[in-house]
C-alpha cells in the first residue's frame, strides 16, 4: 500500500511554517542501535519540545503495519504494540501535544496508475522500487491491518483522518483543514 501522495501532503503543511519550528523525521527500516533498544525508543527521541512540530514520515505504525505483513516481528510483538502506541500518543496529549493522524487510502486501481506513471516520467522513475511493486502484491494483508489499526488505535485525543487521496488536491486540502480545526481545539 501506499503512494498516496504523503510526501505532497507534506510539503504542503511545511510550506506554511517558519523552518525554525519543525523538523520532519524520515522513518525507515530501524538502525541496529534502534533494534538493540524498546520499540518506540526511536520516536521518542524526535518528540519536539513545547511550541516545536515533528513530522513523522511514516511513524511508530510500522509494527502494526510493514512489520505484521512481512512477517518481521512475531504476533505478539504487533498486538502488543496498540497498547504501546496508545499510550504513547496518550502521553504525549497529557504533555500538551497536539497528535494528528492520516491515512492517505488510494484505491488499488489508482497505486497502479501511479507507479505506472512514475515508471514512465524519467524525473520521477527514482520514487518506484522493486520493493513497492513488491509490497503492492500484499494488498489485501496490508488493507487488513490498516483496518485493524485504525479501530484498535483511533482514540479522543488522538484520532485517525482518513483522506481519500485520488485527488491529491483534495487530499492535501483535508490534511491542513483537520490540522488546522485540531489545533484551533487545543486550549493554549
Amino acid at each position: 500500500m501506499g503512494r498516496g501522495g504523503e510526501g505532497g501532503a507534506i510539503r504542503r503543511v511545511t510550506g506554511a511554517l517558519d523552518a525554525r519550528h519543525y523538523v520532519i523525521v524520515p522513518i525507515a527500516k530501524p538502525t541496529d542501535e534502534e533494534y538493540a533498544r524498546p520499540y518506540l525508543w526511536r520516536f521518542w527521541r524526535h518528540v519536539p519540545r513545547h511550541g516545536g512540530i515533528t513530522i513523522f514520515d511514516r511513524s511508530w505504525y510500522g509494527r502494526v503495519l510493514v512489520e505484521r505483513v512481512e512477517g518481521f516481528c512475531a504476533e505478539a510483538d504487533w498486538m502488543r504494540a496498540y497498547d504501546e502506541i496508545n499510550e504513547f500518543e496518550e502521553q504525549l496529549h497529557e504533555s500538551g501535544a497536539v497528535v494528528c493522524k492520516f491515512w492517505l487510502h488510494i484505491s488499488r486501481d489508482e497505486q497502479l496508475r501511479r507507479f505506472q506513471e512514475r515508471e514512465k516520467t524519467r524525473f520521477k522513475r527514482f520514487k518506484i522500487t522493486d520493493e513497492d511493486w513488491r509490497n503492492r502484491e500484499k494488498w489485501t494483508g496490508y488493507e487488513s491491518a490498516v483496518s485493524d489499526m485504525v479501530d484498535r488505535t483511533s482514540s479522543e485525543f488522538a484520532p485517525w483522518t482518513i483522506v481519500a487521496a485520488e485527488d491529491k488536491r483534495w487530499a492535501r486540502v483535508q490534511v491542513l483543514e483537520t490540522i488546522v480545526s485540531r489545533l484551533k481545539g487545543t486550549k493554549g
